[in-house]
């Protein structure tokens, strides 16, 4: 017999709801680590420490083994781990001091593991943007957080700069900057075009609002340096964007997409290409995404779209503007899955967004069959819906 809930609704009521009660079956670990033929890293969260003594609103209260478990189990259904991103709330509740002791410690569990595919986001959040900060200061900031991500022997995600952002006076700014970084690295990187609906200080990067116009500086940015560039991870949640650029990319360059609104189609791909994965919203579906690369891998693109597709109004739901705060979902069904025993995070951000929102990710995750154990997670829904007296 399913189980039925009283979940809160749009217009202050309740509904009752059954739960479907069919999670996908575990996928299996894939041979060697990595047997998918797109590379597919997940954007990981950091879990709190609940019982810290602290101010939660401003200091770091990081629970390292369930994070650092966390990524442990990201390498165990074959994802790469794209580390110290914002979906780690990098720049909103991490700021560079937790960055650099999240990148160390898992820098060290990583070592450990041969087949743990992982690289780490670098950028220029310790330099706060302002009149005085001029390009200079952004090409040091830049060369601080690289050289100490290279220093431990990790791979870059060259982030996008606030500081950058805000100092820019033309398109040549941002060529000046990523021509000085890029010719320095050690490793190809991936380079990160976030757009403003995940951080509206990144409004006009590359120099135009136009993303079309800001698309032409940073390709040839990247082309110019293809050598030093090993993807470009593009956020703009626009299936159209990504693939106009996709199509631009010198041939050595991988697309990585970070659209949780269009994922499934865009790594499926078309007769011109297809885009890899570099997503906040497979930290949420982890085993479904480890299942659906599997099958893809096998060219089953059917078998792909039935475990993929209905993740995606999922992911839509936890995205939905205002996107930036689409961290709280993520682990929100962190916790629903057993992941962590509680639904906190950095910066009080578990409270960013309604219970309705929350009741809707419940009834959403359940019809994408992303509930582990859904009595558990049941259990806890219930939990958080008596906080609020239901």
């Amino acid at each position: 017999m399913a189980t039925t809930l009283r979940l809160p609704v749009s217009g202050g009521t309740l509904e009752d709801y059954a739960v479907a009660n069919t999670p996908l079956a575990a996928p299996e670990r894939p041979s060697g680590g990595h047997a998918f033929n797109r590379v597919a890293y997940a954007a990981a969260h950091v879990v709190v420490d609940p019982l810290a003594d602290n101010d939660p609103w401003l200091d770091r209260n990081i629970d390292w083994e369930r994070t650092i478990a966390f990524r442990q189990y990201l390498w165990d259904l074959g994802l790469g781990v794209a580390e110290a991103m914002d979906t780690a709330q990098r720049g909103m509740g991490l700021d560079w001091a937790g960055a650099q002791e999240l990148i160390a410690n898992v820098q060290s569990a990583a070592r450990k593991r041969p087949d743990a595919l992982i690289a780490y986001g670098a950028g220029t959040d310790h330099l706060p943007p302002g009149p005085d900060v001029d390009i200079d200061d952004v090409i040091s900031a830049y060369e601080e957080q690289v050289s100490f991500v290279e220093g431990l022997g990790g791979r870059i995600i060259l982030m996008a700069s606030r500081a950058l952002a805000a100092a820019a006076k033309s398109p040549e700014d941002y060529v000046r900057v990523y021509d000085r970084i890029l010719r320095q690295v050690r490793q190809p990187v991936i380079i990160h075009w976030l757009g403003d609906m995940f951080d509206p200080a990144l409004a006009g990067y590359w120099g135009s609002r136009d993303d079309m116009r800001a698309m032409e500086t940073a390709v040839a940015i990247i082309n110019d340096h293809a050598s030093k560039v090993d993807g470009v991870k593009i956020s703009l949640l626009s299936a159209e964007k990504e693939i106009v650029m996709r199509r631009k990319l010198d041939p050595a360059v991988k697309m990585y997409t970070g659209d949780d609104f269009n994922y499934a189609q865009l790594i499926a791909g078309d007769e011109q290409g297809y885009s890899h994965a570099l997503l906040g919203i497979f930290d949420a579906i982890a085993p479904a995404a480890s299942a659906a690369m599997q099958k893809l891998a096998k060219d089953d693109l059917a078998g792909f779209n039935d475990i993929l597709a209905p993740t995606v109004p999922l992911s839509r739901h936890i995205f939905k503007a205002p996107t930036r705060f689409y961290k709280t979902g993520v682990v929100f069904l962190a916790y629903l899955n057993g992941f962590q025993t509680h639904f906190q995070m950095l910066g009080g951000q578990q409270s960013a967004r309604s219970m309705v929102h929350l009741a809707e990710l419940f009834r959403l995750a359940d019809q994408a069959r992303v509930l582990r154990d859904p009595d558990l997670a049941t259990q806890r829904m219930k939990t958080i819906l008596a906080t609020i007296g239901i």
